[in-house]
C-alpha cells in the first residue's frame, strides 16, 4: 500500500517573519539540527523516495533524509509555499490581522478569499493537489516522504482527508516545523494514521536550544 509522510520543512534562518513563496530562505542552524535529527527517524520507516518543493528550506530538510536512507531526492516545484505578496519577510500587527481575517473567511467556507497579492485556499489547493497526485501516482505502492511548507501541508490535508474541509483550519492544529502526517489511501481520498506530529528526536533538539526564535508564522 502507498504510504506518504507529509512533512513541513525545518526552521528557516529567520523564523519570526512570514516568508511565503517570494522568499527562498535557507534553514537556520537550528533547522539544520532539526533536519539532521529527523533523518534517522525517517530511516526506520524505510522510504523508497523523498520528494520536496524546489525551495531551499524544503530541499535542505529533505536532503539529509534522502542521503541517510540511500534513496532518490526528487523535486516537485508546484509544492512551493503560499504566495504572500506584500507581507513577505514581514511580521507585526498588520500581518496578524490579515492572517486572522484570512483564517476566519476560510473557516466560513470562503475558500476563494485572499488578501490582494496572496493565494487563497482554493488557489493553493488547485496548485498543490495535482502535484501530490502526480507524486503518489508515480510512486504507487511505495513509501514516500514529501517535504513541503506549513500552509501548503494544511491545505492539502484539509483537501484530501475524508470528512475534512477548510472550515476546520484551526481545529486541525498547527503545522510546526518538521511536523509529520502519515497518510494512507482511503478509496479516492486519504486517511491519517499520524497528523501533524513532531518526531521525538526533533522535540529533543527543540528542548535543547538556547536561543529564542521568536513568534512562528501562520500555520
Amino acid at each position: 500500500m502507498t504510504t506518504v509522510w507529509l512533512v513541513r520543512h525545518a526552521e528557516s534562518a529567520v523564523a519570526n517573519v512570514v516568508h511565503g513563496a517570494e522568499s527562498d530562505i535557507e534553514l537556520g542552524d537550528h533547522g539544520l539540527r532539526q533536519a539532521a535529527a529527523a533523518a534517522p527517524w525517517f530511516r526506520k520507516l524505510q522510504p523508497a523516495v523523498v520528494v520536496s518543493s524546489a525551495m531551499r528550506r524544503a530541499q535542505q530538510t529533505a536532503a539529509p533524509i534522502a542521503a541517510l536512507c540511500g534513496v532518490p531526492h526528487e523535486i516537485e516545484p508546484a509544492l512551493h509555499e503560499r504566495q504572500v505578496g506584500p507581507f513577505s519577510q514581514k511580521s507585526g500587527a498588520e500581518v496578524d490581522v490579515v492572517w486572522a481575517e484570512t483564517v476566519r473567511r476560510w473557516e466560513a467556507g470562503e475558500i476563494g478569499y485572499a488578501y490582494p497579492g496572496m493565494e487563497s485556499f482554493a488557489s493553493i489547493r488547485d496548485r498543490v493537489l495535482p502535484a501530490f497526485l502526480r507524486v503518489t501516482e508515480r510512486h504507487a505502492g511505495r513509501r514516500v516522504v514529501v517535504v513541503a511548507h506549513g500552509v501548503v501541508c494544511k491545505v492539502l490535508l484539509l483537501s484530501i482527508l475524508r470528512d475534512r474541509s477548510a472550515t476546520e483550519w484551526t481545529q486541525l492544529g498547527r503545522a510546526l516545523n518538521l511536523s509529520v502526517s502519515e497518510l494512507l489511501p482511503d478509496g479516492s481520498l486519504w486517511r491519517a494514521n499520524r497528523l501533524l506530529e513532531v518526531p521525538a528526536p526533533v522535540l529533543e533538539v527543540n528542548a535543547a536550544r538556547r536561543d529564542a526564535s521568536g513568534k512562528k508564522s501562520e500555520a
